[in-house]
């Protein structure tokens, strides 16, 4: 079988969480191809070197400075627009080269192919199949524009209707869940099923299931005590608000004694150590070190973005988090508060 993976480029989080799928379809022997753009494009690239790649529509989002986020959403609309439709199209000239099996398209709109006449969804012949992979099957809009949630609604639903099935990465429980109401509306569409959290750090090839987890040194290759941090911050997101929290979290701890490591969430340039005082930064990190770093350190300072919820929760390190949501992102506000309210229910 030939696979076709390709995830949004808002951040990496759509980029990471599809690596669980990657490596289950490479290990049942599928040929795996994968497409995307800008960074999230770049850090596959780094991930899967052997994998041949396909550039999509390129996406640039730029966030608003400001509490909200709204006009900077808006003001994106026909570029959006214009992706979706550039998208579709190169996938299409995409399925008549490869003549792909199955594609997954984790939030990119434009990936489906055009419907056989009278088939609404393709079950009669499901190759190949479209799978729509996404936690938000409802849409959390700002507190004033909360009239127009159902609208929005719709306007999702549209698009992902347009594909085979839908894959929604949560508990199908809703009290266990850990995207709530985002990911549990009224009425579950036929075609959508649940298939649990997705996270790179519990993938049979890095076996990092808290289950199986060596605590050893040896099997990290790294020793603890080099990577020594009580506070360990990841950053993510459109920029500016990464480098804006990037400068708060530096205004917080520069007069503190502890010792503070910020993985700066950064794909392209050198992979240079940088110094600030007690303060120390990294473009990036790779897993092992990274993982090493969250399991010693006392508290996690990240985004409240889903694919960092389900990493932390892949390492059952969610209760080391502060969260701070993206100002005027209110699905990253929802999160935090429904997390919050779930842990004091435990």
């Amino acid at each position: 079988m030939r696979v076709f993976i390709a995830p949004l480029n808002w951040g990496l989080g759509h980029a990471t969480r599809c690596v669980p799928l990657i490596e289950r379809y490479r290990q049942e022997g599928h040929e795996v191809i994968l497409g995307g753009d800008g960074e999230s494009l770049i850090w596959l690239k780094r991930r899967f070197p052997t994998l041949r790649i396909e550039e999509l529509a390129q996406l640039r989002v730029r966030y608003s400075a400001t509490q909200s986020q709204v006009g900077a959403m808006l003001s994106m609309l026909p570029d959006f627009i214009r992706f979706i439709r550039e998208d579709h199209r190169r996938l299409q000239a995409l399925q008549a080269r490869y003549h792909f099996d199955l594609i997954v398209s984790d939030n990119r709109f434009g990936l489906y192919l055009p419907k056989t006449e009278n088939r609404e969804p393709r079950t009669e012949n499901p190759e190949p199949r479209t799978v729509y992979l996404t936690h938000q099957l409802r849409i959390r809009l700002p507190h004033g524009w909360r009239w127009a949630e159902p609208l929005a609604e719709r306007m999702h639903a549209y698009f992902y209707r347009q594909y085979d099935e839908v894959w929604v990465p949560d508990y199908e429980d809703y009290a266990g869940s850990l995207a709530g109401w985002l990911s549990h509306p009224k009425q579950l569409p036929a075609h959508t099923r649940y298939i649990g959290p997705l996270s790179r750090f519990n993938t049979q090839n890095i076996n990092y299931q808290l289950s199986t987890i060596n605590y050893q040194l040896s099997t990290i290759n790294y020793q603890l005590s080099t990577i020594n941090y009580p506070i360990v911050a990841l950053l993510s997101g459109p920029e500016p608000q990464r480098s804006l929290l990037e400068e708060s979290l530096i205004r917080r701890y520069e007069k503190q004694a502890e010792r503070v490591l910020i993985v700066r969430g950064l794909m392209q340039g050198p992979l240079t150590r940088t110094t600030h005082g007690n303060i120390t930064l990294l473009p990036r990190m790779d897993d092992d070190k990274l993982i090493a770093a969250l399991l010693n350190c006392r508290t996690i300072i990240a985004r409240s973005g889903y694919t960092t919820i389900m990493d932390l929760h892949a390492l059952g390190l969610l209760h080391k988090a502060e969260l701070i949501p993206t100002p005027g992102q209110s699905e990253q506000e929802y999160l935090k508060k429904w997390l919050t309210e779930r842990k004091k229910q435990k």
